[in-house]
């Protein structure tokens, strides 16, 4: 397969996580296209020059504009704060590069389907962080949904807890900045909503009711000046699917204890699953009307009869990891480049996540139920 140029922006968390996909997936997908890291981009330029040298990127920029420019870019990478996605992924755009962006892509519904109109008129491919969804296990529960074998769906509840915000002492930044959007609905909540609409398709209505617990934060590391906050740390959202079923939402950045519980609870009325991606290898069944003497959850572990957990590891048990499931998400990414039936989530999907996000913020301020339009 051909080679294919990349451009990062932003060095952070998520840049690192995608310098190091790109950098994996050719040589874990055989059919995959070769990325070449071109360019790196970060206004801080000390960041960006060490990233070129720590993942092998050609070149480095402060100026993310000069990387899109870059004519050995084919893919933009956008790994930065929420509020600027929507600039640079227009400019990438009708520079007729192919973009991958972190969720959320942008601020607003209104905002998101302009970048997706944009990016469907010029015909290049879009690719949206909800990496934990390419988790083998999650492509079972879903198929497992869609073959019938829990019945008729009953129920969904679904959480994302963190603590990364618990600490009131966390300085006030963007990710508590109203102009990027909601809080932790946004920056978490995307993606167990994100989740509950792949294994359960489009949800139709909601009623919400968002928290602020952390009131006031520090304007900066060490300063006694407080900010106040206006976003919120805790999301409750009650929900109705298209589908039929109802079920419940939780986004709450401010968990103490819990690191990383992307979890639900899907009930059905032949059976049940659970999942939580602090075990992301393992997948809970219940199947109703077996011998009660053996009642109770199977746990189901991945194992390289879950593809494409064999690209990974030939023996089952060994386990899958965060950078994994990225380098799934940026070897789907290429091939619907390559021409592949594209596999998502793409900007329609993310526009669509985030119209259930902005109807929630709605009707939590209304207190009543609204529905997703």
């Amino acid at each position: 397969m051909r080679e294919i140029g990349v451009g990062i922006i932003g060095t952070g968390f998520m840049g690192r996580a995608h310098a190091m996909a790109y950098r994996a997936v050719a040589g874990i997908f055989a059919d995959s296209l070769r990325p070449v890291l071109q360019t790196v981009a970060d206004v801080n330029g000390v960041a960006a020059e060490k990233a070129a040298a720590q993942f092998g990127f050609r070149r480095w920029r402060q100026d993310w504009r000069m990387l899109v420019e870059d004519p050995e870019v084919e893919i933009v990478s956008i790994t930065t704060p929420n509020v600027v996605h929507r600039e640079m992924a227009l400019a990438a755009i009708a520079a007729g590069k192919h973009v991958h962006c972190e969720k959320p892509i942008a601020p607003s519904a209104q905002q998101a389907k302009e970048m997706m109109d944009a990016a469907e008129a010029a015909g290049v491919v879009t690719q949206v962080g909800y990496n934990y969804i390419k988790n083998p296990v999650l492509a079972l529960a879903r198929d497992m949904v869609e073959a019938g074998e829990l019945g008729e769906i009953t129920g969904f509840r679904g959480i994302h807890a963190e603590d990364y915000m618990a600490d009131p002492q966390v300085p006030y930044n963007w990710r508590v900045d109203p102009s990027g959007g909601g809080g932790a609905i946004a920056d978490i909540g995307s993606h167990i909503v994100g989740l509950a609409r792949f294994l359960l398709g489009p949800i139709s209505k909601v009623q919400a009711d968002l928290e602020t617990v952390v009131k006031s934060r520090p304007s900066a590391v060490g300063a006694t000046e407080r900010r106040a906050v206006e976003v919120d740390d805790i999301a409750r959202l009650t929900v109705r699917f298209a589908r039929g079923c109802s079920g419940s939402i939780e986004a709450n950045w401010v968990a103490t204890g819990r690191k990383m519980r992307l979890a639900f609870e899907l009930t059905g009325t032949k059976g049940a699953l659970a999942f939580t991606q602090e075990r992301l290898n393992e997948l809970q069944y219940y199947r109703a009307g077996t011998d009660p003497r053996h009642g109770g959850f199977l746990r189901i572990e991945a194992g390289p009869q879950h593809e494409p957990y064999g690209n990974f590891c030939v023996a089952p048990g060994h386990q899958l990891g965060f950078n994994d499931l990225k380098t799934i998400e940026v070897a789907d990414f290429l091939a619907a480049i390559a021409g592949a039936k594209h596999r998502g989530p793409d900007f329609r999907e993310a526009w669509e996540i985030q119209k259930v996000i902005d109807t929630a913020i709605a009707a939590s301020r209304s207190g009543s139920w609204l529905t997703v339009s």
